[in-house]
Formats: structure tokens, C-alpha cells, sequence
């Protein structure tokens, strides 16, 4: 007779072949992140605990002692996050002293009514004005707040991004029982407005031209940039300027952003093109293309050409430019061997 036949139970699948929203490491993830997204939003938290409970006990090896604590820790860490609730007061029962009206003796046909008590008050709300709104959010939230959000300024821009954005007005109305807060907000970078609905008071462009930088700097740092933001170049295309410091009585020859400028945030640079003193500036028709004088084309303007005879020799070169006919030094102007042209020899480079 053949013998009985052996049921052998199924091989489970490996922990390698099971998805990735089944692994140990999805479902602490998920205890993780309910608290999280229940301080953004009270019902997407709620929504998250309930996916974070599937996961805990669907198909999940862990033991049952386990998925007891874990549940328990996902329900609390959701818990600690959600605002109180507001404090209310009973109403007064009808026929009581609150609410029944009282008589002024010895004055017949006439009765004085008492106001009663109001019920409640409105939580108490701390002043945001100035702070981000991702810090005045969860904050009013917890005081039992609904929060809403709008542009502050004549834009009517889209507030997303909380961290993006900070409280300039705040007005808190409602009930006691069901208070709201709209917080009138700019971006982070911005002054607040003079008021509800009015424009970004940008810092406007002075005029500087034909000042020193040493004048032109503080100048437009008081109309409001910051001066991290200014920049300063040569007005001519051959001309270099010297180092920081050495340049504060070079004149501005061209300003941008122009006069009555607004410097928004768009503008990353405010720069000012300076020229040296005795050099004037270059005429408006040329532009950015303005050169100063060169007599021997080496690259060199007159007024700093310590070589004014010599095409080959230059500030950066003053043995010679590399490959050139002129030089002081002897062997193969253009080698490159010990004996030849060496970059810490013929410059001052080493």
C-alpha cells in the first residue's frame, strides 16, 4: 500500500520578497510620522494613525506584546500633538439668578435688567506678529484656533510653504466655542506693508552716480540694501580694481539698479562701476564697451603701466610676457625647461 502522503506547510515568503511597506522599518516609519502630520493637520494625523494601525497588525510577524506597545506609543505620540480643546462654560439654566431680572424698588412699573455673566472667553493668543508661520501655526492650533492665511500685500499671492512665510497682521474673531485667527503674511525676505492689502515696501534705488564709494556705500545702505548685496567693478573694460579698501575714492560712474529703482528680491546685485580718480568716466554712448588709453596695446592703461614703452612687459608680466621677443632674463624666451622661462622667475605669481 502507498504510504501516506505528507502535507508539508507552504514556505513563507523571505523577508527579502515581501514589500517595502510590510518591512519592520515602513511600520516605524509610520508610528514617525502620524505625530508629524497630525502637528500640520489634525485630520490628516487621524488619517495616518489609522493607515499606521493597519500596518501594525496586518500581517505583521512582530509579537503581539510588540504590536500592544507600538500601538499604544502611535495613539499617544498622535495624542500629544492635537490642540486642547477650548474651555467652555455651561449656559445659566433658565429661572436661575443669572438669568432673571431684577426690580428697583419703589419705582413701580419699571424693572432694571441684570446682563448676565458671558458664558465663556475667547482663549488667550499670543502676539505672532514677526514670527514664521510655521511656528504661529501649531501654536494657535494648540490654543484651540482655527488658522487661516492670506498675502498681506497687493499681490494676493498664494500662501504655501509655511517656513516660507512670516506674520505681519493677525486678527483673531469667532466664537468661544469655535475661535479663528487669520494671519496676514509676507515672505520671509519682505517688509511687512503699511497695511492690510497695500505694496511691499521695497527699498528704493538713490541716486550715486559721480559719488565716491565711500559716499555711495552707506547711501544706499540707508535706503534699505543690505550692503552684502553691492558690488563694485572697473567702469572700463581694462582697467582692474585694487584691492578691497584701496578703492574708496573711485568715483561711480554707473549705477544698476538706475535712480527710483525698486530692489526686490529679483535684483541679486546692486552694482556700481567705479573709475579711478583723473579718469573720468566713460562717455554714456559707449556704454560697458569704454577703454582707456593704451599706447603700447599691452593690455595696460597708461595711468598704471609701469612699462609704458614696452608691449611685452605688463604688471602681471614685468619680466616678460611668456613666448614674447622682450625680457630682461637670458635663454629661450618661451622655453619652459630650468634654463628657459619660469612662471615664479618672470612673474609674480610664486
Amino acid at each position: 500500500m502507498p504510504g501516506p502522503e505528507s502535507h508539508e506547510p507552504p514556505l513563507s515568503a523571505s523577508p527579502a520578497s515581501r514589500p517595502w511597506w510590510q518591512t519592520g522599518a515602513a511600520r516605524v516609519g509610520a508610528i514617525v510620522l502620524t505625530p508629524l502630520l497630525g502637528l500640520v493637520n489634525d485630520r490628516l494625523g487621524g488619517v495616518m494613525l489609522l493607515v499606521t494601525l493597519v500596518l501594525l497588525w496586518w500581517r505583521n510577524p512582530w509579537p503581539t506584546a510588540g504590536r500592544v506597545v507600538a500601538t499604544i506609543a502611535a495613539t499617544a505620540l498622535f495624542g500629544s500633538v492635537l490642540p486642547d480643546p477650548p474651555a467652555t462654560a455651561p449656559a445659566p439654566a433658565a429661572g436661575s439668578a443669572a438669568a432673571k431680572p431684577t426690580t428697583r424698588p419703589g419705582l413701580p412699573g419699571t424693572s432694571r435688567t441684570t446682563p448676565a455673566a458671558p458664558a465663556s472667553t475667547m482663549p488667550t493668543l499670543p502676539d505672532f506678529t514677526g514670527e514664521r508661520l510655521d511656528v504661529a501655526f501649531p501654536k494657535s492650533r494648540r490654543k484651540g484656533y482655527t488658522v487661516i492665511s492670506h498675502d498681506a500685500s497687493d499681490a494676493r499671492r498664494e500662501v504655501t510653504g509655511r517656513s516660507l512665510w512670516k506674520v505681519c497682521f493677525q486678527t483673531a474673531g469667532g466664537t468661544s466655542g469655535q475661535p479663528v485667527v487669520d494671519f496676514g503674511v509676507v515672505l520671509r525676505g519682505e517688509r511687512c506693508p503699511r497695511g492690510e492689502g497695500r505694496p511691499v515696501p521695497w527699498p528704493v534705488m538713490p541716486e550715486v552716480v559721480w559719488m565716491t564709494w565711500r559716499t555711495a556705500v552707506p547711501k544706499v545702505v540707508a535706503a534699505g540694501v543690505p550692503e552684502k548685496r553691492l558690488h563694485a567693478e572697473a567702469a572700463y573694460l581694462n582697467d582692474r580694481l585694487p584691492a578691497e579698501g584701496e578703492y574708496d575714492d573711485w568715483r561711480v560712474c554707473v549705477q544698476d539698479p538706475a535712480e527710483g529703482a525698486r530692489v526686490t528680491d529679483e535684483v541679486r546685485l546692486v552694482t556700481l562701476s567705479l573709475s579711478a580718480p583723473g579718469n573720468g568716466c566713460p562717455q554714456p554712448d559707449r556704454g560697458r564697451d569704454a577703454y582707456l588709453p593704451d599706447r603700447d596695446d599691452d593690455g595696460d592703461p597708461d595711468y598704471l603701466d609701469p612699462y609704458p614703452g614696452d608691449p611685452n612687459r605688463t604688471r602681471l608680466f614685468p619680466d616678460g610676457r611668456p613666448g614674447g621677443s622682450g625680457g630682461t632674463t637670458g635663454g629661450s624666451s618661451g622655453g619652459s625647461d630650468g634654463d628657459g622661462w619660469s612662471v615664479c622667475r618672470h612673474t609674480r605669481w610664486c
